[in-house]
């Protein structure tokens, strides 16, 4: 007797493992950054070689800043929750936007040596929508 896969999309441990390790660098990297445009004011973001922000409205920086905090936990609470998880997925596609956003404005400010690491962590992110949607699912509790 054979059983049916009624589930199109198979787990695997080593994508979970893999997706988790990655949503944890991700949100700790997004953590700090945001927790600093939340703390600074643009001239300390400034010195510290956010050149950008000299620039850049204050309400901004801190809606960026925001957005990254945001962005962070959304990696990581909805999933090891399992309380609605498909908000990993969301908080990973902002956090693609973020890093065209910023890569954008880099490239517009001439400051072409930061864009690789936009391109990382968007390639990192879009790897956890990917991963989340495909490789590695996180069932919601029920």
């Amino acid at each position: 007797m054979t059983t049916i896969d009624t589930n199109p999309v198979q787990s695997s441990k080593g994508w979970n493992i893999g997706l988790w390790v990655v949503q944890a660098l991700l949100a700790a990297m997004f953590l700090m950054a945001g927790a600093t445009k939340l703390m600074s004011g643009s001239a300390e973001l400034v010195a510290m070689g956010m050149g950008w922000a000299e620039n850049a409205p204050l309400l901004l920086i801190k809606f960026i800043g925001l957005g990254e905090v945001a962005g962070a936990l959304g990696l990581i609470l909805p999933a090891a929750t399992r309380i609605m998880p498909q908000l990993t997925k969301l908080a990973a596609v902002g956090l693609c936007v973020v890093m065209v956003l910023a890569a954008g404005v880099h490239i517009f400010r001439g400051e072409f040596e930061v864009v690789p690491v936009n391109a990382v962590l968007f390639a990192l992110a879009a790897l956890v929508v990917w991963g989340r949607a495909n490789k590695a699912p996180i069932a919601p509790r029920g």
